[in-house]
């Protein structure tokens, strides 16, 4: 019997094809007819182990190309091309099973510490100093000299770098919206003020509140425009940035002179005031350093660079120089006694949540209606009409209410809106960013 032609498959293939089979007792004819089969199977189906005759070395050898494919899908040359599987048992990859060992509680504290102190520094190093001038005042009232380190070092300092940070070419845009940037100095300046002062002597007069606690507030809300903060908020809330470039450097510069005026306009010039000192020292200490920061940054080009290089650590030292002032500042207060109590400290608290407030909706109102097309102005004068800058007034206060035993009083109120103020506009400035988006989307079509 012949059976039809079949190619041989590959040699790697015969050792799995064949069939072994027990030795048989067979005799010679059967053992010839065998033979004769078997000669006649096809190759590599031999019932005996029978071993295919040589091959090629080409033909037995798989080239480099196989080699590298066999060795890409497989992982070893010697696996089964058909079933992918290895002959050698491939071990996984060593993983580390065992899961990480949970964060110590005293690490996430100090992280999340960490993480609010980068937020909020002015404001925790602000509560320090107060704690820390009200264990020990004679320390900043006496020993460290604040008559020097305070009022006139840390001022100084202070004031030459406010100088130094006005863009007073920005002037040079204050007719582009006049009928804006009046608005927004004569809210901010005029109608703030007002709307304190009116409320403070009302709560002095039914007995509600302290004199100095009042006497603060009316200093506060008689202070100009912050310079960083409404940037910020202003850019975050879709408004006009370059009005607030322009208010915040305008007012800043108005409020040297302006604000003493208006404070000794409402609480008046009392006994322990000398007019004639006052303004000697605000020259001296504010107008002179400020002026002195102008000349700088028109005229000597290397320390306006050297600090812009440095700015980040020119921004914590004013910021320190700010808390020491403070820090002096309690420690005076705490040292002579002041008639505010505990209960009327946050009592001023509550007032100043709600006039703050209060204003931010009557500026927002009147924003509106006077400025109906144009959203962005909306945004930044809602910021601008109502924020208070501590940089220049606490050493504004400071200058003014040297000798005053109760400066720390008068201070305390601004430390308080200055942060009310940014927590109030960060949680606004979404909401009046979508408001805008709306109205210029509204406006395009």
């Amino acid at each position: 019997i012949r059976y039809p032609e079949i190619k041989p498959p590959l040699r790697r293939h015969q050792n799995k094809l064949k069939i072994r089979q027990l030795p048989t007792m067979t005799s010679n004819n059967d053992k010839n007819n065998t033979d004769n089969d078997e000669s006649e199977m096809p190759f590599g189906l031999s019932v005996h182990n029978h071993e295919s005759p040589p091959k090629h070395e080409s033909e037995d050898l798989p080239s480099n190309e196989e080699k590298r494919n066999t060795t890409k899908s497989y992982g070893t040359i010697d696996d089964d091309p058909e079933t992918g599987e290895s002959s050698q048992q491939e071990s996984p990859p060593e993983t580390d099973s065992t899961p990480a060992p949970p964060v110590p509680l005293y690490q996430r504290i100090w992280q999340q510490w960490c993480k609010f102190y980068n937020k909020n520094s002015f404001l925790v190093l602000v509560v320090c100093a107060i704690l820390i001038a009200y264990a020990y005042p004679p320390l900043g009232a006496e020993y460290l000299r604040p008559d020097i380190t305070a009022t006139w070092i840390a001022v100084l300092f202070i004031f030459v770098l406010a100088g130094m940070g006005i863009k007073t070419e920005e002037f040079a845009k204050a007719f582009q919206r006049l009928y804006f940037n009046v608005f927004l100095q004569v809210f901010n300046f005029g109608v703030v003020s007002g709307i304190v002062y009116g409320f403070s002597r009302f709560m002095v007069y039914v007995n509600a509140l302290a004199q100095s606690l009042a006497d603060g507030m009316t200093i506060c809300a008689s202070l100009p425009i912050t310079v960083n903060m409404v940037l910020v908020l202003t850019k975050s809330a879709g408004g006009d940035e370059a009005s607030a470039i322009f208010n915040a450097a305008f007012g800043n510069l108005v409020g040297v002179f302006l604000s003493p005026a208006l404070i000794l306009g409402y609480l008046g010039v009392k006994g322990e005031i000398n007019l004639g000192d006052v303004f000697v020292k605000l020259g001296l200490r504010v107008i002179l350093p400020i002026a002195v920061g102008q000349f700088l940054q028109k005229f000597v080009s290397p320390a306006t660079e050297f600090v812009k290089k440095y700015k980040k650590y020119f921004k914590t030292a004013q910021e320190y120089s700010l808390v020491f002032i403070i820090y002096t500042v309690f420690c005076k207060t705490f040292k002579n006694g002041s008639d505010a109590s505990v209960g009327d400290v946050f009592l001023m608290i509550a007032l100043q949540f709600l006039i703050l407030g209060f204003v931010m909706v009557l500026a927002w109102f009147s924003l509106r209606m006077l400025f109906r097309k144009e959203p962005t102005l909306q945004a930044m004068g809602l910021f601008g009409c109502t924020h208070k800058t501590v940089a220049m007034g606490v050493p504004l206060i400071n200058a003014i209410y040297e000798d005053n035993p109760l400066v720390g009083m008068y201070t305390l109120p601004l430390l308080i809106w200055h942060p009310m103020q940014l927590v109030l506009g960060t949680a606004v400035a979404p909401h009046v960013a979508a408001y805008v988006k709306t109205k210029q989307e509204l406006s395009d079509i």
